[in-house]
């Protein structure tokens, strides 16, 4: 029943004197994720206390309105507020008495894209209301061009392993060989010294004998 009367109060003329409403920015364009700040201004009194603000600010889509914020008489009603914006809105207190109505909306999605119409009423002065346009984009993320590459680090070919494992076994199999080669050359040379060995021993028996004889 009360928000029902406030939002007659709010399309009511104003009460008392001229009452002027205005938006920072006419519109506004964003992208899906990110955070913005909404603000609308009205004329105050030196007097104006915060308990006789009140607002009601609305999105207006092409299907459909949703309840952005409202303030009753200084106080947030947050069970009024539709579920697409829950925890999403945040307002500066500290400004409202100056005449200043700041909505900060985190987490943008494309499905906030639309107007956004605030109802301004502050008790025995007037009301009146103004609205702007907010576009919320797709996130748009381009891949970083490589750099090219300049040699130092050049990327492997897919035979290059390959090739090195090759080498590699290649490299093996002479060093085997050789060390075999090594040891039938040393195993040649041993035999050798040992037959001349040999030989020269019988070469002396065969001379000793000759002698005793003679």
């Amino acid at each position: 029943m009360i928000f029902i009367i406030l939002v007659l109060l709010f399309l009511t003329p104003c009460v008392s004197g001229t009452f002027v409403v205005n938006v920072t920015q006419g519109s506004y364009q964003a992208e899906e994720n990110q955070n913005i700040t909404l603000e609308w201004t009205f004329s105050t009194r030196r007097d104006t206390s915060l308990r006789s603000i009140s607002t009601l600010c609305f999105l207006f889509t092409e299907g459909r309105s949703y309840v952005l914020f409202h303030l009753n008489e200084g106080v947030e009603s947050p069970e009024s507020q539709d579920p697409q914006f829950a925890g999403r809105v945040q307002w500066d207190k500290d400004v409202l008495t100056e005449g200043r109505l700041t909505l900060h909306v985190s987490r943008l999605r494309t499905s906030d894209s639309g107007f956004y119409w605030c109802d301004i009423l502050v008790r025995t002065y007037g009301s009146n209301s103004r609205r702007c346009w907010l576009n919320v984009t797709t996130a748009t993320h381009w891949n970083k061009p490589e750099t090219p590459n300049t040699g130092r680090n050049k990327p492997e070919t897919p035979n290059t392993g390959r090739q090195g494992r090759i080498g590699l076994f290649v490299f093996a199999l002479v060093s085997v060989l050789l060390a075999l080669i090594g040891c039938v050359h040393f195993y040649l040379r041993r035999q050798a010294a040992s037959e001349q060995g040999s030989d020269s021993g019988t070469g002396n028996s065969s001379a000793g004998g000759s002698m005793e004889t003679v």
